[in-house]
């Protein structure tokens, strides 16, 4: 069975910084890609971004500039660096990766259990 294990969320001040890391484990042959959702309240689940097993990223407009996606694929592990945070990027944020398990010839999608970030004074 696969699973996504989120860590590093918690409550910072505007400006401030976080950390979120996402690990995949299980009976995994490949995962691609690898990105990070946020759901507000009272809002729609939105992408933040997505990065390829070749590093290819992608983001929303809203955190350009602000947020970084990276991956370590020897360790499954997708990470997201977020700077200069803002009141409005309050939300739980959610770990997703496209994975192929060993002995299977199709992909599936897996969430993570999310990890709530509060950016608040």
């Amino acid at each position: 069975q696969v699973q996504l294990v989120e860590s590093g969320g918690g409550l910072v001040q505007p400006g401030g910084s976080l950390r979120l890391s996402c690990a995949a484990s299980g009976s995994i042959f490949s995962i691609n890609p690898m990105g990070w959702y946020r759901q507000a309240p009272g809002k729609e689940r939105e992408l933040v971004a997505v990065i390829t097993s070749g590093g290819s990223t992608n983001y929303a407009d809203s955190v350009k500039g602000r947020f970084t996606i990276s991956r370590d694929n020897a360790k499954n592990t997708v990470y997201l660096q977020m700077n200069s945070l803002k009141p409005e990027d309050t939300a739980v944020y959610y770990c997703n990766a496209r994975i192929i398990q060993r002995g299977n010839i199709r992909y599936d999608d897996y969430w993570g259990q999310g990890t709530q970030v509060t950016v608040s004074s």
